[in-house]
This record gives C-alpha cells, structure tokens and sequence, in this order.
C-alpha cells in the first residue's frame, strides 16, 4: 500500500457515491426488472474513484486498495470455481440424483423443510463452508423440494438458513476465525459466545418451516405419479446406489479430520470424477467438459433436466465477475476513506453498549449492502469497533458476534452480495427478466435475519452480553492493544 497518510473525507462527500450506487442498483433491479448488478456496481467503483481524486489520491494509490481487498477475498472464489467443478461432476457421478432419489423415498413433504435446514447444518458445520454445503447438498435439496411441488423460494430460505448456521458456528469456517482474528479474542470461546443467538434462531426457524409443512403448503395436492416419474427417470438414466455417495463421504470424512475446506472440496471433485466413470460409463474427455462447462442431460422431465443441466466452473463466472466487481469496489471505499468516514458518524451516535452493538451489527450489513463482500463486511467494522468496546470495559467477543450476525448471515439474503449471487447461481433461482418472485427466500432464510435481532434484543436487556473479564484487560494492556477515550457526552472520540 502506500505511505500517504489515509483519508477521510466528509459525511456528506463519503454516502454520496454509495447512495448514487444504490439508486442506479435498484433503477436496475427494480424498474427495469433486470438482475445483473455488475454495471452500477462498476458505476459505483467509478464514482468512488472520482472521489478519491478529489481528495488528492492517484489513480495508482486507488487502484492499489482495490486489489489489495479483492486479493485477500480471493479464497472466496478458488472456493466458486471448486464448487462449480464439483456441483457438475456430483451430477455426473450420480452423487446428487441418489441424495435426491433417496430423499423423495425417505422424506413427506411435511416435515421436509425443517429436515432441509438440519441437513444443511449438519453437513456445514463439518465442511466449515456454507457455499460448498448450499453447492451440493443444497442443490440436492432443490430437486427434493421440486419433487414434493414446494415453491423453490421456500426450499431455498430453509437451505440457506442451514447453511449459513452451520458456517458461523464451524471452526473450520474462514469468517468463523476472521471475527475473533479481527477482534483480538480466540475462535472458540467466539463460537460459544454465538450460541445465545444462533440456537434461539435456529429453533424459531425450526418452528416456522414445521408449522408451514403442516399448515401452509398444501401437502395433499402432492402428485406421487410426478415423484415416481421423477425416481424412475433417475433410475433409467443413473445408477442409484449408496457407493454413488462416496464422494459426499470423503469430503465429510477430510472435514472431519480438520482438512482445509478447499483441498476437501477439490477431492471430492476427484473422488466423484472416478465415480463418473466405474458406476456411470462416462469418460475422461467428458468428465473434463462436466467440470468446466457443467453436466447436461435430456430425461423427458423437465423438472430433472432443469435442475441437473448445470455446474461447470463456467457456471460460476456470471458469479465470479460480479464478486471481484464487489470487492473492487469495496476496496475504492475503504481506500478513499468513506467506509471509514461513515463508520465514524455511526461511532459517534452511539453511547451505550446496546446503541454500540447495535450500530456494529448494522455497520457489518451496512458493508454488506455497498461493499457486496462478506471478508469486508466482518474485518473492517471489527477493526473499527474493537477500541470502543475496550473503552466500555465490554469483551471484544460481543462484537465477534454481532460482526458475524450482520456481516455473514446477512451476506446470502443481499443478491448482489457474493454470497446471494452464489446462492442464486448454485440453487438454480433463475433471478432474471421480470422473474423476481424466487428473491422471496430472502424473508424466508429465517435463520439468518432472527440472529441478529435477537443479539440486540440481548445488547438492550443486558442478557448474553459479557464485561470484560481482568484476564482479557490484561492481554490488552500487555499486547498494547487500542482503547477509545470518550468525549464529555459519553461518546468515543473518532478516528
């Protein structure tokens, strides 16, 4: 980076290209009904490039900011780019068709939301990824829900709900570690912390997708001629088998032996690679074209064809190019400084611990919303907000919690985010032209929006929000950690 001293521009002069952003985005989205954020996104990278200038930076140190973030997020989409391999090679080792096949044979359509969500929590909490768990099991899932007539924006709010639970509370998770990296506290004592949120969330999301099984979607019109037509036209085309499961096998199996995510990934996609050729007849030559350009199959059912043409690295470039537009732009906003000027206006409004949390949580979906990168949206409110808990004599853990409640779960339900845009492009949600109605499993992921309105609830009536203890004073004043001083009115002094 450079040396120049950082920059921090005026309120007024720090929103105004966030705001024209978020007008051209929703111009886009909503009046012309078309869903590719990419455009008002370069706009606003643009926009606060200007900004910079304006200020006095060279276009060499702007450009400098935006690839240092979009450098340190690149693990996101190594991430994209080995699901993608793995969602076309699944189908194509048959992995995919036997969950769906066995799910359709195991599951009622009552109770199969509140199953989808505790299945795609199980398995995140062992990948450590939510991306990996809604890219597989997810999509599995999908083709379940298509087979028992459930709107795909209901499937979708319980997938997302399981996945991103099982991601915020996994230590194998990357935003798991970067909140209480960020924050100066340890991973463990971070994730039971999350527990007074994350359980409550969990169990009132249980309670809603039972309650709708039973009393919303209307379980009796259930065709079992289309889900016999669905398992026989599986069975005519794959070979259904529990081997076919192997793959999903040696990839809970790594997790489990505390694996890095990525390389657990990337050998299921060679573990279902094999599977695709000894139990499906497929060669080597095709399998290579599944994991680029996606699997492609013509049952006569269009419910089948529609869910398993799909995958393939080249899938996930529509994804792809819009995460590193994100974080472009995200980095121009925290190298022109008007990241850092908004948050010091928001700093300087709160003076209580609940009106502090509260402003973290928000400032973490805040950075979500304009800065479309989850990394960004948990590391630089951490960062920022860590001396003023110190100050408050309050353990940096309550920010851990409230920077992963609105930094990673609310990632998934913002579509031009990384993760919405991945979990539109995986879950097959067909987002586009006048078809917005499958943006509906953003109020559904019940899971993901409870949490954080739960910790504030806590913030307020001092429940679950601990002091510091004289063990974690210490480790401050030995590690020289920053602690905000305060103003006469009791708020922090900013930056």
């Amino acid at each position: 980076m450079n040396n120049k001293q950082p920059v921090t521009p005026s309120l007024l002069l720090a929103l105004t290209p966030v705001v024209l952003t978020l007008i051209i985005l929703g111009t886009q989205i909503f009046y012309f009904g078309v869903f590719e954020p990419h455009i008002p996104l370069t706009l606003g990278l643009a926009l606060t490039s200007l900004v910079g200038m304006y200020l006095g930076l060279t276009w060499v140190d702007i450009r400098e900011g935006i690839f240092h973030v979009v450098h340190v997020a690149l693990p996101s989409v190594s991430v994209l780019i080995t699901v993608g391999m793995i969602i076309g090679v699944w189908i194509a080792s048959g992995t995919v068709p036997t969950i769906i096949y066995y799910g359709l044979k195991a599951l009622s359509p009552e109770i199969f939301l509140a199953a989808g969500m505790i299945i795609c929590a199980v398995v995140s909490v062992s990948l450590g990824t939510s991306w990996g768990s809604v890219g597989t099991v997810g999509l599995a899932l999908m083709g379940i829900g298509e087979g028992f007539d459930i709107p795909m924006y209901w499937t979708a709010g319980a997938v997302v709900s399981g996945a991103f639970f099982g991601d915020k509370v996994s230590p194998l998770s990357d935003t798991t570690n970067l909140a209480p990296a960020v924050t100066g506290t340890d991973v463990f004592s971070h994730i039971k912390n999350m527990m007074a949120t994350t359980i409550p969330a969990m169990l009132i999301a249980l309670v809603i997708y039972i309650a709708v099984g039973f009393f919303v979607i209307d379980t009796q019109s259930v065709s079992f001629a289309k889900i016999a037509g669905i398992t026989n036209a599986l069975e005519d085309n794959f070979y259904i088998s529990p081997w076919a499961l192997l793959p999903a096998v040696v990839v809970m199996a790594l997790a489990l032996k505390k694996c890095p995510p990525l390389p657990s990934l990337f050998a299921g996609v060679v573990v279902g690679s094999a599977m695709a050729m000894i139990t499906q007849g497929q060669n080597l030559q095709s399998v290579f074209d599944f994991a680029n350009n996606g699997y492609s199959i013509e049952t006569g059912i269009a419910e089948i064809d529609g869910l398993l043409n799909r995958g393939g690295i080249q899938s996930m470039m529509w994804t792809i190019s819009l995460v590193l537009i994100a974080l472009g732009f995200g980095g121009a906003l925290e190298t022109t400084g008007c990241l850092r000027s908004i948050i010091n206006a928001i700093k300087s409004k709160a003076t209580t611990f609940a009106g502090t949390q509260t402003a973290a949580v928000g400032t973490a979906f805040a950075t979500n919303l304009v800065a479309g990168d989850p990394y960004l949206s948990v590391a630089l409110p951490g960062r920022m907000y860590s001396p003023v808990y110190r100050g408050m004599g309050y353990s940096t853990l309550n920010l851990a919690r409230g920077i992963e409640e609105g930094g990673t779960l609310m990632s998934p339900l913002i579509p031009w985010n990384a993760g919405g845009a991945f979990v539109i492009t995986a879950l097959g949600l067909g987002v586009t032209g006048d078809n917005l109605e499958n943006l509906l499993y953003i109020p559904l992921a019940f899971a993901c929006w409870t949490a954080p309105l739960i910790g504030i609830f806590y913030a307020y009536t001092g429940l679950f929000s601990p002091k510091a203890t004289d063990e974690e004073r210490e480790r401050w004043e030995t590690s020289g950690e920053a602690i905000a001083e305060f103003n006469e009115d009791g708020s922090p002094k900013t930056d």
